[in-house]
Order: C-alpha cells, then sequence, then structure tokens
C-alpha cells in the first residue's frame, strides 16, 4: 500500500460503529454542523469509508471475502480436518464471523451516508465532486456485497442522527430495489470520479473501475436469483446484459488498461508492493503487518499462501488446499496452472532450524497434486531464500488485493456479446482470446490456433467456455462463488464436486477435499441473517433454511 493512504488511513478508529443492529444506538461520532465542506474533511471521511474494505479481523478483503466466507466453491477446501466451521458449510445465524461480516458492510453505508449528505451542498470544484462520487460508489459497493451475501436486507440511504434514533427499524427492501439503488449511485458516481491517471493509484476507484464494476453488477441482474433462469432470454434480462456489455465496452475502448503479458507478474507486483493500474482497475490498499500504530495489514499470500512454517522465509500455515479439479481445468501449455498452483510446500524443523522444500511437480505420484496451495502470491520462493523485507508478524502481510482485473472485464464481455447475440460474435471471440493467449503466452493481437477459443460454438457452448475461461483466470480471487450463484448452478456444482472427490481421491485424507460440497444445500446459496439482527430489528426475517 502507498504511503499517502497509509497517511489518510490513520486514526480511523473514532469512526467505528457500534457492533449492534446498525440503528440501534447513536454513532460513535457525531458530524457537527459545516462539517465536509472541504476537501481535506471529505477526504478524512472518504479513507473512512474505503477502511471498511479491511476488517483487522479477518472478515472482509484481509481474508474472509477471498478465504472462508468462499471457500466452499470449485477450487479449494480448508486443511483443517478436524473442525466444522463456516469452511466447511457448517455454522449457523449466530456465527460471529457471519455477524461482524454484516456489520462491517452496514458500518461502509452509514459512513457512506455520512458523507454524501454532509457534503452534497458543497460540491463547489472537481475535486470535491469526484470524493463525493467516490462516496456514492461505495455505499453502492456495499449494497451489492451485503446482497450478495446476504439477499434482502433493510435499505437505508440517510445517516443516523439524534432525530433519527427513535425511527423504528427497517425491514428487507426488495431485490429490484436495492440493485436500482446500486445502479443509482454507481453510474451517478461514474459522472464524477477522477481517471485513473489522475488519481495515480488504483487503490482508491476511478471512472474505468466504476464502469466494470457496473458491468459486474449488471451481469448479477440478469442472472440469480433477480433473473430466474427460466428468463434469461427474456427482453428484462437482454436489457441487463445490454448495459453490462456497454459498460465492459467503455473500459476497453477507454484505452487505459491492458493485460500484463506476465500472468505472473500481476501478483509479484502486488507482493512487492507496485502498484500497475494498467492490469488491475482496482485493488483494496493494506499496510503493516499488526506491529506498531497501524494495523491495516491482510492475510493475502498467508491465508492462500503455500504452506511453510518458516517465519524467516513468509509463513503461511497452507490453510487453503486446491480442488484437483481445478487442477484439471488447466489445459497442458497454460503458463497459469503452475503459478496460480504451487508445485512445493516447505517444511521447517523447529529444533534444528532448517527449511526443506518438499517438491510436488512430480505428477505421476497421484497425491502430489491433492496436496498443493494456492501459489498467486508467494511469500516464499523455490529457492528459500531470506524474506527480503525484514521480519513481519507471520500471519500478515501490506499485500494488496485485486478486486477487478482486466481480463474480467474481457471475459464479462464475452459473456454479454454471448447473451445478447444468442451465441458468439467475432467481438466475443476476441476478447475471450486475448484472455487466452497472454496465459499460453503468446502475442495478444494475433490469432493463435493452439489457444484460441474456434469459431463455431453455439450459445451454450460458447458460455461453458467463459464459464472454464473464469475459472481458470480468476482462482482464488473471491469470484468463483457468486459467478456460481448467478449463473444458478452452485449447489449442483458443489454436489457434484463433492460425489467426484469421493469416487477419485486417493485415500481417507483427500476425501476431506468433499466436505464443504457435502455440506451445499439450496440454503447455503445464502447466508443467515445474524442472530444479533433478528433480535434487536423485529421487523427482519430469517432467510430460507436457516
Amino acid at each position: 500500500m502507498k504511503k499517502i493512504l497509509t497517511i489518510l488511513f490513520s486514526g480511523l478508529a473514532a469512526l467505528a460503529l457500534p457492533s449492534c443492529s446498525f440503528l440501534e444506538t447513536e454513532p460513535d461520532f457525531n458530524v457537527p454542523d459545516g462539517y465536509y465542506e472541504t476537501e481535506e474533511e471529505m477526504q478524512y471521511a472518504l479513507n473512512g469509508i474505503y477502511n471498511r474494505l479491511i476488517d483487522t479481523n479477518g472478515r472482509m478483503y484481509s481474508k474472509g471475502l477471498f478465504g472462508f466466507f468462499v471457500l466452499s466453491d470449485e477450487f479449494s477446501y480448508t486443511n483443517n480436518f478436524l473442525v466444522d466451521n463456516i469452511r466447511h458449510g457448517t455454522f449457523d445465524a449466530a456465527d460471529l464471523d457471519i455477524g461482524r461480516l454484516w456489520e462491517i458492510l452496514y458500518e461502509g453505508v452509514s459512513r457512506a451516508n455520512y458523507l454524501i449528505e454532509g457534503s452534497k451542498e458543497h460540491l463547489d470544484t472537481d475535486a470535491k465532486k469526484a470524493l463525493y462520487g467516490e462516496a456514492l460508489f461505495m455505499r453502492g459497493y456495499y449494497y451489492f456485497l451485503l446482497t450478495s451475501c446476504f439477499g434482502e436486507v433493510p435499505l437505508k440511504l440517510s445517516p443516523t442522527t439524534d432525530t433519527t434514533l427513535d425511527e423504528e427499524y427497517p425491514g428487507k427492501s426488495s431485490l429490484q430495489t436495492i440493485y436500482d439503488q446500486i445502479i443509482k449511485d454507481m453510474t451517478e458516481a461514474a459522472k464524477y470520479v477522477m481517471q485513473i491517471e489522475e488519481l495515480g493509484s488504483n487503490e482508491r476507484v476511478c471512472k474505468t473501475a466504476v464502469q466494470a464494476v457496473i458491468a459486474r453488477v449488471y451481469l448479477k441482474m440478469a442472472g440469480e436469483p433477480l433473473t430466474p433462469a427460466s428468463e434469461s432470454r427474456s427482453e428484462k434480462a437482454l436489457a441487463y446484459y445490454k448495459k453490462a456489455y456497454d459498460y465492459a465496452d467503455s473500459v476497453v475502448t477507454s484505452g487505459k488498461h491492458s493485460l500484463n503479458p506476465d500472468y505472473s507478474q500481476i501478483f509479484i507486483n502486488q507482493i512487492q508492493d507496485i502498484n500497475e493500474p494498467k492490469e488491475v482497475l482496482w485493488e483494496v490498499g493494506m499496510y503493516g503487518n499488526k506491529i506498531g500504530a497501524e494495523d491495516l495489514a491482510g492475510s493475502v499470500g498467508v491465508e492462500n499462501g503455500i504452506e511453510c512454517r518458516d517465519e524467516s522465509l513468509g509463513y503461511s500455515g497452507g490453510p487453503m488446499t486446491i480442488q484437483k479439479k481445478l487442477y484439471d481445468a488447466f489445459e497442458e501449455g497454460d503458463l497459469r496452472r503452475d503459478w496460480a498452483i504451487a508445485d512445493y510446500w516447505v517444511s521447517y524443523n523447529r529444533t534444528t532450524g532448517v527449511s526443506t522444500l518438499t517438491d510436488l511437480s512430480d505428477v505421476s505420484k497421484e497425491t502430489n497434486i491433492w496436496r498443493r496451495n494456492p501459489g498467486k502470491w508467494r511469500r516464499v520462493s523455490r529457492d528459500l531464500r531470506p524474506y527480503e523485507t525484514g521480519s513481519l508478524a507471520k500471519d500478515f502481510t501490506p499485500t494488496n488485493f485485486p478486486l477487478m482485473r482486466y481480463s474480467d472485464v474481457l471475459l464479462m464481455k464475452a459473456e454479454a456479446l454471448n447473451a445478447l447475440n444468442d451465441g458468439p460474435t467475432p467481438e466475443a471471440y476476441k476478447a475471450i482470446n486475448h484472455v487466452r493467449r497472454r496465459a499460453f503466452g503468446k502475442p495478444l493481437d494475433t490469432p493463435n490456433v493452439s489457444c484460441d477459443i474456434q469459431a463455431g460454438l453455439d450459445y451454450s457452448g460458447f458460455l461453458q467456455a467463459v464459464r472454464d475461461e473464469r475459472y481458470r483466470e480468476l482462482c482464488f480471487e473471491g469470484r468463483r462463488k457468486w459467478d456460481l450463484i448467478r449463473w444458478g448452478i452452485y449447489v449442483d456444482t458443489m454436489q457434484q464436486l463433492a460425489e467426484d472427490v469421493m469416487a477419485t481421491a486417493p485415500n481417507a485424507t483427500y476425501r476431506y477435499c468433499a466436505r464443504a460440497g457435502q455440506n451445499t444445500t439450496e440454503r447455503n446459496v445464502l447466508f443467515p441473517i445474524p442472530t444479533t439482527e433478528l433480535t434487536v430489528n423485529k421487523k427482519m426475517t430469517q432467510n430460507p433454511g436457516w
């Protein structure tokens, strides 16, 4: 994370809201009349809004939203065989992590409401309008996460004040109402926010990042649960796909972004704190290691890292282990496989202080595939060099996490075009083949029969090609579970995965890969509404199955 944002994020503890219902008590801070009139005041408040993307206890993008909250997908499983918890799909409405996720998301909404309401009469410069636009976008983004996780939720668009504390708690709003508001916030934000070159960093949202996220929202609206599969060719669905295409295409035609020719370099840059806004449109900025005054560290490279218990080399307990299905999904020659999936792990003898690399590259030993960890964000390298940046707290890193990459934009564009035209167009093939050519180390703009998706596919065939490409390209980036849900195939996919694991795992140890799939039913499409919220808000109702 860049130092400028480190400074801006400092002192945010005073912005925290109580861990109760988001309307239950007066906030810990009051906004005086006339506040948010200056750019400095607005910037300080905006940093408090972004701050909720990082939860110091790991529920947001510091860990949970790429780790245990979405571990029940097709990528990985937990290596902790003895514990039943959210990683295995065994939890209930009283789960602490679920309750805290709900609170953090509404804290983000509340902070955005304060800034939006307090600044809207003072937007007399482009800089202030840009900050206002970012606040609008972030409110929409937090509601997008809330609906993705919990479905219908209360929609609150004004700050809690002394005069509103006694108001009756609101009940759930319909999904259509919430998504309409998300789109309204984000499209208005797109008018105001800065271009990426004006920001100079991708740790705040720029215009093209907003456009890309709007495309993501429209694709979600075109799928489950807002648009049932039976209505996938309806006028409403096609209108959503058209908007998704328009916004994705606006990013592509802006000329401001491009694929990094080297897939692995994207993640090396993040490990080395190198900001790269060409490929990564938006990422969560993190800083520090829980030592000292700064408390903005995450667990990227630890929660999803290569097992290595030697802290001097870059510690990870290797809590995520890959599904063999993911390894098998990569075609021969796809360079992404051996970067996304590590072919080694590191044992450590505490008595002798000696670390030993265990090579798993011999795939003739079937367990060598089942034993592997995610490898995108590599704290430990194959040559076992000491950790160059010094001694970090072992469980935390300053490594940023990507929320939107350019390859995702290209794949969204291809998917939307396929839906709009009831089959792929040359433009759709171009978009997906750019991603594939990079994957095979080929020139991006030159057709290549060895890796391109060949013409002639129908709608279903091309959609499956997009699904498969998203599986490979975006693994471990927290997207797959939400993709499977919007496609309406989450439960069936997870249950089928469990059956396949039980039938093919080489021994009892690796049959644990099936646990999340075995525990997945229709209720798991959404998290439960937290017990703490149901207790204080009598208008709230529990989600089906919980």
